[in-house]
This record gives C-alpha cells, sequence and structure tokens, in this order.
C-alpha cells in the first residue's frame, strides 16, 4: 500500500541531498552539460524546480502544464539562470510542494499528469521522489544510482518493471539483482529472458541511464527497452 506522508518525507530528504550537492557548484560549473543529452545542468535543475510546481497543479486539480510548448519553454527561459537563482527557485518551489502535499484530501482519487497519464494522488509524492533522485543522479556531480536510498531502488526498479509489463515490443523478461525477483515484457511467450545484475545497473537500464552492459541475460538477449 502506498503511504503519500511516508514519501513526502523521502521527497524532503532527497531534495535536502540534492540542494547541499548544488550548492557547492558555481555559475560555470551549472551551465556545463548534464548527463541528459542536450541539457545543460541548469536545464535539469529548472526542469526540477518547474515539475514540482506542476504537481501542486495536479494536486490542486488543475492541468499539468498548460501545454507542452510552455513546459518547454519555461525550461529553456530557466535554465541559464545563475546558481543562486537555481537554488531559490529548487527551495521555494520544494516547499509549495510540501505544502500542497500536507492539505487534507482524498489521497485515493485518480488525477491526470501529462499526455493523458492518470494515476492515483497517492503516488504523487513517489513520482516527484523519482523526479528528483534520477536527475540528482543526470546532474553528474558525483551522485549515482548506489548513492540512492535502497527502498527507492527497489521500488522505481518493481515501477517501470509493472509499466514495461504487456508492452508487445519487450519479451518476457524477468528481473533478479539476486534477492528479488520482478516480471515483465509481453506475456504469452514460453521462452523467458533472465536478467541478473546489480541493483543500481538493474534501475540504471529499466531507467535508460545505463546501457545494460553490466547485466547478464540468459534465455535470450538483453531486451531493447522502449523510451520512458
Amino acid at each position: 500500500m502506498i503511504d503519500h506522508a511516508h514519501d513526502l518525507v523521502c521527497v524532503r530528504e532527497a531534495t535536502e541531498r540534492l540542494l547541499t550537492a548544488v550548492a557547492k557548484l558555481d555559475d560555470e560549473s551549472v551551465a556545463t552539460p548534464s548527463r541528459l543529452p542536450g541539457w545543460s545542468r541548469g536545464h535539469v535543475l529548472a526542469h526540477l524546480a518547474r515539475n514540482a510546481d506542476a504537481l501542486v497543479n495536479v494536486l490542486a486539480g488543475r492541468p499539468m502544464y498548460v501545454d507542452a510548448a510552455a513546459r518547454d519553454a519555461d525550461i529553456e527561459r530557466d535554465a541559464p539562470r545563475p546558481l543562486e537563482a537555481h537554488l531559490t527557485d529548487l527551495r521555494e518551489s520544494a516547499a509549495r510542494f510540501q505544502e500542497a502535499g500536507a492539505v487534507p484530501g482524498d489521497w485515493s482519487r485518480t488525477v491526470e499528469l501529462r499526455n493523458g497519464v492518470t494515476d492515483s494522488a497517492s503516488r504523487l509524492p513517489f513520482r516527484r521522489w523519482v523526479e528528483v533522485e534520477l536527475h540528482h543522479v543526470d546532474l553528474g556531480i558525483g551522485y549515482e544510482l548506489e548513492d540512492v536510498p535502497e527502498e527507492f531502488t527497489e521500488r522505481e526498479t518493481g515501477f517501470l518493471a509493472d509499466r514495461f509489463a504487456g508492452h508487445p515490443d519487450v519479451p518476457p523478461t524477468r528481473l533478479t539483482d539476486g534477492t528479488r525477483a520482478w516480471r515483465t515484457g509481453r506475456p504469452g511467450d514460453a521462452q523467458e529472458t533472465s536478467v541478473t545484475g546489480a541493483p543500481a545497473d538493474l534501475l540504471g537500464w529499466l531507467a535508460g541511464r545505463r546501457d545494460g552492459a553490466a547485466l547478464t541475460a540468459s534465455g535470450g538477449t538483453l531486451p531493447a527497452l522502449p523510451p520512458l
């Protein structure tokens, strides 16, 4: 069962880790490329701030973004800012999200995100946690998938395995880190590929952050995953 209050605490802790790390940068390093193609670190930070506000919109029953063009324009507008402006925006937008999460409401209700995607309101804090953890890694400033909390790694691996479950382009696949196991891909085929690896490598592959070279596939080749 999803515990949104627990996840809000995890978001706050992850945000503090992010802010502490980003505060050690300078204006020049914020402008350098991140690990995401075409995005500087400033783009990643701008996206994180605007994503917090977008999730506030969702909690309030408003559209997540006006439209895709407006979302992209906001990120491009904010990306070139100096470090202090990014830090202030990250802190203030994170506070707005926490305040929205503290408002009593029906957390079992269905909410709409981007592109017609729907989910339970109770999962929004976890979705925000995903944004903060993975984009902290995307900054390329010394925080790696091996550094994220174990709980996060396990839950996000399961979430992404569920996301690809039933996908016609992903063969039946069993994932395991040697302790836990998940299944994903299309159903109905007798042949199942087994993919084994360290927790961080499994998560990185599922999340599109690693190429899977550190994983071992048996019973078939390592599946090519569609973009998230």
